[in-house]
């Protein structure tokens, strides 16, 4: 069996490279990461740019005898982002195939954000950026506004790392990659969110200063200042990572 859809409003000569599973699969392009699970192609058609996310593995055992795969979660977690109005890339395509009731391969095509660049590359390629107060306050707002939405939706990205933040040359921000995301109910959805929060902070702690680390807390939690129960969850996202890096 095998699901397949492509957007409508394409162009035909991009939609021909992209109709079917088949296609996909047949398409050559810049590997730009390859794993045992799952290869990313950066191809470009007529001056637009797309990148091709192909899986030969549904993931852990029990996506696999549950049906429930990796790349669909990506995708529905793709369709949740635009539902919130989270900034994210557009899908072009999607689908999977099963073969004898088990996944056999599947396929995500987004569209390309033009002009951005992921937060960690930012940070080692353009450290003045992180010097800028302007810059790092409009992108931190953005982030809090982003992550405190998510965790509004009892959702969890759970790899919310700085190179799946995308920032534009405006300075508009982008959440990219999220086949782990699910959604969550306490008492898991705390521990879920004091993990993105711990992901976040992990580089944070290199290249922002405290003020800098705080502020962001306190635009994510919408408030003028710490209470007792920030500051309990402050400490548990500092301890997140203590001995595990």
């Amino acid at each position: 069996m095998e699901i397949w859809s492509v957007e409508h409003n394409l162009p035909p000569e991009v939609a021909s490279h992209f109709g079917s599973l088949e296609s996909v699969f047949s398409l050559d392009g810049t590997c730009v990461s390859r794993d045992r699970m799952s290869d990313v192609l950066c191809i470009d058609f007529n001056g637009n740019t797309y990148f091709v996310k192909r899986y030969y593995h549904a993931g852990n055992i029990w996506r696999k005898f549950l049906c429930f795969p990796r790349v669909m979660i990506e995708w529905r977690n793709l369709k949740r982002f635009h539902q919130w109005q989270i900034p994210t890339a557009e899908m072009v395509a999607h689908g999977l195939q099963y073969k004898k009731r088990f996944f056999y391969r599947g396929a995500i095509v987004t569209a390309a954000i033009p002009k951005t660049q992921d937060l960690a590359s930012i940070a080692t390629e353009k450290p003045d950026l992180l010097r800028n107060r302007q810059w790092i306050n409009n992108v931190s707002q953005q982030l809090a506004d982003i992550t405190r939405r998510l965790h509004q939706h009892s959702f969890a990205h759970n790899d919310l790392k700085w190179r799946n933040i995308l920032v534009d040359q405006s300075g508009k921000v982008f959440i990219i990659d999220c086949p782990n995301g699910l959604l969550w109910i306490p008492p898991f959805l705390q521990h879920r969110i004091i993990k993105d929060l711990a992901c976040l902070d992990k580089m944070a702690k290199y290249y922002l200063s405290r003020t800098q680390r705080l502020r962001f807390y306190l635009q994510y939690a919408q408030s003028a200042r710490l209470s007792q129960a920030d500051k309990l969850k402050i400490r548990k996202i500092l301890a997140f990572f203590v001995g595990r890096e």
